[in-house]
């Protein structure tokens, strides 16, 4: 019987432009014997149509379909709560907006028009941004953000992702955001196994780096988490941890051993 694979991207296939030894050979052996293989990353700084050019350009042939990005999931969600009539006002870089914009999410000019705020990672984050926001939901509009990550792993180290934009915000409002759509969200692990990998958790495997995300979403919702030792966590970190993976590897260059 086929399992499915749902593989993070940062600190799990590749580190930056770098792709981790071994991960091609090992995707290209599960889709040999007929699993189902699909990516899914919180990154809301790039677009699906970019990460299906990176892999490949990184030796992973991959489909569109195969690839679900937390903006992705954000669309689903507000397609789902907006009214006609309702704008969202985004803090985010472009992709987060196109994407949005070609699911046929309507973007507020302003803040002040905003029924919903939508939190993604920001390289260029100001105090304007933020306190455009914070008018919004002084407004009553609603706050969802991509994803909760603190940081992204990268050659050398982390650097800031989302999670520090949530962090602005909830300590100018006193109040956690209403919604996070990516992982560890029911909202991306419930939309890929019912749409994209048509599996029962128990057949799915979640291989990630960081604990809180991925590792959290597979237990929660019943998949087996596999922990890959080249990304955030470390073994300290790990040693101590609260969300416990099923299984731990080196790399992804070993899942098939699983």
């Amino acid at each position: 019987m086929a399992k499915g694979y749902i593989f993070d991207l940062d600190g799990t296939i590749y580190l930056d432009d770098d792709i981790i030894p071994g991960v091609p050979e090992a995707i290209q052996e599960l889709k040999n014997r007929g699993d189902k293989v699909v990516f899914l990353t919180n990154k809301s700084i790039a677009r699906r149509t970019d990460y299906v050019t990176k892999l490949n350009g990184l030796g992973i042939e991959v489909e569109l379909d195969e690839v679900i990005n937390s903006n992705y999931i954000t669309a689903h969600y507000l397609k789902n709560e907006m009214a006609p009539g309702d704008a969202a006002y985004v803090i985010g870089e472009q992709p987060l907006f196109d994407e949005l914009q070609e699911a046929g999410i309507e973007l507020a000019s302003e803040a002040a028009c905003a029924t919903h705020v939508v939190l993604g990672w920001d390289r260029q984050f100001t105090y304007e941004k933020l306190n455009n926001a914070f008018q919004a939901w002084r407004n009553g509009a609603e706050i969802i953000a991509t994803n909760p990550d603190r940081t992204c792993p990268v050659q050398g180290g982390e650097i800031p992702d989302c999670g520090a934009m949530i962090g602005a915000l909830e300590g100018a409002t006193g109040q956690p955001v209403k919604q996070i759509t990516g992982k560890p969200s029911s909202l991306m692990s419930k939309y890929v196994l019912e749409n994209v990998l048509k599996l029962k958790a128990d057949q799915c495997y979640m291989v990630g780096d960081r604990l809180e995300t991925d590792i959290r979403m597979a237990n929660e919702a019943g998949i087996h988490s596999v922990l890959v030792m080249t990304g955030i966590t470390t073994t300290a970190i790990l040693e101590t941890a609260t969300d416990r993976p099923a299984f731990v590897l080196d790399s992804v260059k070993d899942i098939a051993s699983l």
